[in-house]
């Protein structure tokens, strides 16, 4: 039983929506992890993800490992204590710690797999809800963006703790994505941000509002089909988030490089300090500005269209 899922960028809202403001994030289908899950003939559940460099059984290890975790969490769900023979091949075309959702993207796709598997399929919010415990072992006080924006791969503006509201592209637009390679650490910025909110309330929580009115009016350009309008947003953005404390020299570099080679805008997209920036851009000059950004020192760019 094969099953895949996208990887996903945040477009605005990241860090405020751990504090229940909105955020936008869409799927990035250019990328996937694929789990793969069949019977085996040695006894035991043997897992073979050659990406990561994993080949072993899951009695051996740890309890939060993160695919570990996933297949047992969904042996629970089922109260199933008798585990079959599987052999679980788990492949990835995301970068890991990249801002780009590949810990959510896995949990999803194995979810799925392993589920269908066992002839026991579960719907898209038993999926979600099963990972979304799943990234709360990882990230500490997650957001709850990844798991969603992964599970359903439909653009999404999200409250924490409202109903999760899908929205429509008026106009497809393009974004590069620039990596800088370096491995995003969210939970120690989500914790960073945290501390900032517990020193100086009032403050940071201006400047919460100031990204949930940048998310609201996000959202309304692209429903309008006016996506031209993100380009600024972006950098009001991005300007906030560098106050937060979770940009850094590689990415602050990389956004002035995609403006330089002509985006309409760019912000760095994720828990920051590495992992990944956005540039929206014009189509004609997608190349061009992907170029850029590995000129200026990013490790890969990808350039996807949202629809």
């Amino acid at each position: 039983m094969k099953s895949t899922a996208p990887g996903k960028i945040i477009l605005f809202g990241e860090h405020s929506v751990v504090y229940n403001r909105p955020a936008l994030a869409v799927p990035v289908n250019q990328v996937q992890a694929e789990v793969d899950v069949c019977e085996s003939d040695q006894p035991g559940v043997w897992i073979d993800a050659p990406d990561i460099d994993l080949h072993s059984d899951l009695s051996s290890l740890p309890h939060d490992h993160p695919i570990g975790s996933v297949i047992l969490r969904v042996f629970r769900h089922f109260d199933i204590f008798h585990r079959p023979d599987l052999t679980i091949t788990v492949h990835s075309t995301i970068p890991v710690a990249s801002g780009l959702g590949s810990g959510a993207a896995v949990s999803v796709a194995l979810t799925r797999a392993l589920a269908e598997f066992l002839g026991r399929p579960m719907t898209q919010e038993q999926i979600n809800s099963l990972v979304f415990e799943i990234e709360k072992i990882h990230h500490g006080t997650p957001s709850g963006i990844d798991n969603t924006v992964i599970t359903y791969n439909m653009p999404v503006y999200y409250i924490r703790e409202q109903p999760i509201e899908t929205f429509k592209c008026g106009q497809p637009f393009t974004i590069v994505i620039g990596d800088t390679g370096i491995p995003a650490p969210t939970k120690e910025a989500v914790g960073d941000v945290r501390r900032l909110w517990l020193r100086n309330t009032s403050y940071i929580e201006e400047i919460f509002d100031e990204i949930a009115q940048i998310a609201l009016i996000a959202r309304r350009s692209i429903e309008s089909g006016r996506p031209e309008l993100l380009g600024e947003l972006m950098g009001h953005n991005h300007q906030y988030l560098q106050q937060l404390s979770v940009s850094s020299p590689e990415l602050d570099v990389l956004v002035a490089a995609a403006q330089k080679a002509g985006a309409l805008g760019a912000k760095l997209s994720g828990g920051g300090r590495g992992g990944n920036m956005i540039a929206l851009v014009d189509p004609a000059s997608a190349e061009s500005v992907a170029a850029a950004l590995i000129s200026a020192g990013a490790k890969r760019a990808i350039i996807t269209k949202i629809n």
